[in-house]
């Protein structure tokens, strides 16, 4: 006999929710987001745990439970041990998704559809629906789907996504429209989910592959130059040199000053700062630290203005060939 797949779902659910907000924050971090979106529209839809349901999903806690009361879920709990696993930034924005409940219920169908699927069923549907419906899929599967658009389109659904400014209830209405004719569901009298924007739209870039990418930002460069720069800074973040290979973080540093360096590094996680000691000459890196010590306290503004000026040098050196940039998905070709 077949097992249900939602059935596990569910007493992993129980189980999250039985053992508390600080035991069950523990085992989301080691999730992925996929996983934890599922487990949260499973416990949200908890009202309550009979006993002998927790004693047959974990005899463990038979002790815990054992005066016959149920173990009470309410929506706070759910949003204090997701944002305890996963923190404040990535937790607002599932907590989101999740407590939407049937709002979005279409879309919950087509994250768990192949990439040709969905990009077959939606793509002749208004640009700004499909923006609107990816901006509710992970950043992957959107990249992927959105590969698959002709490039007229991908270019005009990108723009969208980069301009969006929240999902307003009359458009996730429509949206709901367009996909009860595909799928099922539709509500409304939700509150405006905050997607889309810049950053979202920059996500997805990273999974769409070299070429798509530069058509897409030539694209949106001749409707707005300083919107392509934003989708480009937010594209490549200063903590992403961890993904540079150690020749290209030499090839960068022969073209940063020490002053420039120094500033920057401040704000750096501990990891790139000793990949960056570790590319450079002994003597250097043991002046770099030393430099780094001394260096007073330096505004956030000035750090993070240093960083995009290293950054901009390391774009120039990836069009030039010298470099790779890491941390792009898409395709890797070989030459």
């Amino acid at each position: 006999m077949a097992t249900n797949p939602d059935d596990g779902i569910e007493k992993s659910a129980i189980l999250l929710l039985s053992l508390g907000e600080d035991e069950a924050a523990a085992v989301l971090k080691h999730l992925g987001p996929k996983e934890v979106q599922k487990l949260g529209h499973a416990m949200t839809a908890i009202k309550s745990v009979p006993r002998e349901k927790i004693e047959v999903v974990l005899d463990k806690l038979h002790s815990e439970t054992g005066q016959g009361s149920p173990v009470s879920v309410d929506e706070a709990t759910i949003r204090s041990m997701l944002t305890k696993a996963l923190g404040d930034d990535r937790a607002a924005n599932l907590i989101s998704r999740i407590m939407q409940g049937g709002d979005t219920a279409g879309i919950e169908s087509l994250k768990w559809m192949d990439s040709g699927t969905v990009a077959d069923l939606i793509k002749n549907e208004h640009p700004q629906i499909i923006a609107t419906i990816l901006v509710h899929l992970e950043f992957d599967h959107a990249g992927e789907i959105l590969k698959l658009f002709s490039e007229r389109l991908r270019n005009d659904v990108l723009l969208r996504i980069a301009t969006l400014d929240g999902v307003q209830p009359t458009a996730l209405h429509e949206l709901n429209g367009a996909l009860t004719r595909l799928l099922s569901g539709a509500s409304a009298n939700i509150k405006k989910a905050s997607m889309g924007g810049v950053r979202h739209a920059a996500e997805i870039l990273n999974f769409v592959g070299q070429q798509a990418e530069t058509s897409i930002v030539d694209n949106v460069r001749e409707y707005d130059p300083d919107l392509a720069q934003k989708i480009l800074d937010e594209m490549f973040v200063f903590e992403n040199l961890m993904d540079v290979d150690d020749r290209g973080i030499q090839l960068l540093l022969r073209e940063v000053q020490s002053d420039s360096l120094i500033v920057a590094l401040k704000g750096a996680p501990p990891e790139l700062r000793e990949k960056i000691f570790k590319n450079m000459s002994q003597r250097a890196a043991e002046m770099l630290r030393e430099d780094l010590e001394s260096k007073g306290p330096v505004r956030l503004s000035e750090v993070e203005a240093e960083q995009k000026e290293i950054l901009k040098i390391a774009r120039r050196l990836a069009d030039e060939g010298q470099i790779v940039l890491g941390g792009k998905g898409g395709e890797d070709q070989m030459i």
